[in-house]
């Protein structure tokens, strides 16, 4: 691929023409870069002939250096010359192929050997071709693929689109879409060497979240929630938590404390121009027992024979468990916080106070005094 232009290396009458001083090229393809020669038909009453016709790029000691005997070149090049033209052939190009390349020839006159100078440019690009998107898009709304080149592409080039594996109508550098599917890949390639296609663009896919550490979160430690997503152009992230506004338009959240209010269901939305993925995660903050309250019931005075309940409740996660003391002797332990006197008597009388524990922590209540009154 390259501009037409005609460039002439000159001394006396021997001359070297270029068709083009830069060449750009997609590795793997094959390059031919041409040139013309001139010399004098006749030195000193002798007639001139042509001995030998090579290409390089450089030289041993200033004698330039036939690519043909190059070992990186070897299997991959050809010269056909003939009628003072000779066009190099470059197969299975490779980005280390860049370079400056001459054409040189030596007649049978003892100073009859030429190079021509400045010679061609070849650029041979990994990836010669890309796309960019117009319009911001989502599922119902018109789009416009445009192709570009690395190189300086002829105005006349005819483009071939496709959408996932099929060919699309169409051989213009644009490529207009009236809807567009996220899980569709579109790709454009040169009509010609189209085992050289740009790389795909897609919405984004395979979108996951994780959260780090992986373990149980716990209240007041550090925590990361990632959002990934396969998706070209690159994806723009958005998190948010469920009912709520937007927290980050980052693909990572960060909690430097987490508190037991951040627990709940968060949402990552991965877009491009192409479409829009969304996944939810749930979090749950784990605490120790904190607000403990005990209460007696009922609250007027305790008359001996009367039926008293003892309640305790704080609030954990997990669930505590509570235990009722009297005096630091053990009366009840399990879940439900209360212990019972169907028929309290005397003997009740005295300080109770509840512990609520679970596996991060445990709190005692204050002490609560029972007095019972005889009927």
């Amino acid at each position: 691929i390259s501009a037409v232009l005609c460039v002439t290396a000159v001394r006396g009458h021997w001359a070297v023409t270029y068709t083009s001083t830069q060449v750009c090229a997609i590795k793997g393809s094959t390059v031919n870069i041409q040139c013309s020669y001139r010399y004098p038909s006749s030195i000193r009453g002798h007639d001139t002939e042509v001995q030998e016709t090579f290409w390089f790029t450089k030289g041993t000691n200033t004698e330039p250096v036939d690519l043909k005997t190059q070992s990186e070149y070897s299997g991959r090049v050809q010269y056909q010359c003939e009628d003072k033209t000779c066009t190099l052939t470059i197969r299975d190009l490779r980005e280390t192929d860049s370079a400056q390349y001459k054409f040189r020839f030596i007649t049978n006159e003892p100073t009859g050997k030429y190079s021509g100078s400045p010679g061609v440019s070849l650029s041979v690009r990994g990836n010669m071709l890309s796309q960019s998107v117009h319009h911001g898009a989502v599922a119902t709304v018109p789009v416009t693929l445009t192709c570009h080149s690395s190189c300086q592409l002829p105005d006349h080039t005819s483009y071939v689109w496709y959408r996932n594996e099929q060919k699309a109508e169409g051989e213009k550098r644009y490529f207009h879409l009236q809807t567009v599917d996220p899980a569709d890949r579109y790709y454009c390639a040169i009509k010609g060497p189209e085992g050289f296609p740009s790389s795909p663009v897609y919405g984004p896919k395979l979108l996951s979240v994780s959260v780090s550490p992986s373990a149980e979160i716990v209240e007041g430690s550090s925590v990361t929630l990632t959002c990934s997503s396969d998706a070209n152009s690159a994806a723009n992230y958005t998190w948010y938590k469920r009912n709520h506004t937007l927290l980050s338009k980052e693909p990572q959240l960060l909690f430097s404390s987490i508190q037991s209010s951040d627990s709940g269901e968060y949402y990552c939305t991965a877009e491009n121009d192409l479409g829009t993925s969304t996944k939810n995660m749930l979090i749950d903050v784990k605490y120790p027992p904190r607000l403990l309250s005990v209460s007696v019931s009922p609250s007027a005075e305790i008359v001996e024979g009367s039926s008293v309940t003892l309640t305790c409740s704080s609030d954990a996660n997990p669930a505590a468990k509570y235990t009722w003391y009297k005096e630091n002797q053990k009366l009840i332990h399990g879940p439900e916080g209360t212990y019972q006197f169907t028929s309290i008597s005397s003997e009740d009388r005295g300080t109770y106070y509840c512990r609520s524990e679970n596996q991060l922590g445990q709190i005692n209540s204050e002490s609560l005094f029972i007095d019972v009154k005889c009927k």
